[in-house]
């Protein structure tokens, strides 16, 4: 399901410095974002949110984390280049800030693809690199490339062309450093959902937000994992749920309106929302779609 094999990556715990209380803006672009459809979340959150520990375990971009900015977190992913990013980020983030500067100060479309490849060498081990240099390259690449797409191939390389953006902005320092602040009171792991089966507890509040179900053949766009996410997925994901609800987590979980998924989690709370797409290969299915979110509260 992952480019790397689901095995847990050691965790770097944060430093023990007060975490951040004003919300932030996530530094990397994400397919499936949250950002704009938090207004209609928030009203949805469990009675004193604010005192239960925030996890998410598909963070992607964390648009919902920043906004939160809650005192105690756990973020997981199964993309382990995010993951190294969001540590070098909340690790060092002057590091990350001065290698993106550099790249950001020759961007054009010979470094852009040189860059690409050195990220891919660096993935691999090929072309080794420091944490805070992969991270910075990630970034680079996350603002210029094709929509802020995160896309790889079978062998795991990042594949996705640039973008054709005039000015892109690609370092944004006080995003950065927000960003930093904010980390510094989540834990960061690299491994899959069903690893909620391990660290989840009693209370906690879990938003789940996978690759969503397609609602058609052509709005599919379950690959920024190598394996993608399938409908067997879907089902263990449901299956992971049911075992949290029965452990006592508070439980929000977003996917597509489709009769799939609305029968996958029948025995929940169901509300609807609407939420914008841009990513389709079929402009006119692009705008306002619905969107489920379950609940077991």
């Amino acid at each position: 399901m992952a480019d790397v094999a689901l095995a847990r990556i050691p965790l770097v715990r944060a430093p023990s410095t007060a975490p951040v209380s004003v919300p932030t803006e996530p530094f990397v672009k994400w397919v499936g974002g949250k950002r704009r459809l938090l207004p209609q979340l928030e009203p949805l959150m469990p009675a004193g949110v604010e005192r239960r520990r925030h996890v998410e375990p598909f963070v992607g971009g964390g648009a919902f984390f920043f906004a939160r900015a809650p005192q105690n977190a756990l973020l997981c992913d199964v993309n382990p280049s995010l993951v190294s990013t969001y540590e070098a980020v909340r690790d060092d983030v002057d590091a990350v800030i001065r290698a993106l500067g550099a790249l950001a100060r020759r961007h054009g479309k010979e470094r852009y693809y040189a860059v690409r490849e050195r990220y891919n060498a660096a993935r691999t081990g090929e072309r080794p690199a420091s944490q805070s240099s992969t991270a910075a390259m990630f970034i680079y690449l996350n603002k210029t490339c094709f929509n802020g797409l995160h896309r790889v191939n079978r062998k795991g390389e990042f594949n996705v062309p640039m973008g054709r953006y005039k000015n892109p902005r690609i370092l944004d320092v006080d995003r950065l450093r927000s960003a930093s602040a904010a980390l510094r009171s989540a834990e960061i792991t690299c491994e899959g959902f069903e690893g909620l089966l391990r660290s989840a507890k009693p209370g906690d509040f879990v938003y789940l937000d996978p690759p969503y179900e397609p609602v058609s053949r052509t709005a599919s766009f379950t690959n920024y994992a190598k394996d993608g996410f399938s409908q067997d997925d879907q089902r263990r994901l449901r299956d992971v749920y049911a075992a949290l609800d029965r452990r006592g987590c508070k439980l929000m979980l977003s996917n597509s309106d489709v009769p799939f998924i609305r029968e996958l989690y029948a025995e929940w709370k169901i509300d609807v929302v609407q939420a914008a797409r841009a990513v389709n290969s079929d402009a006119s299915a692009r705008g306002k779609v619905a969107e489920v979110v379950v609940r077991n509260y």
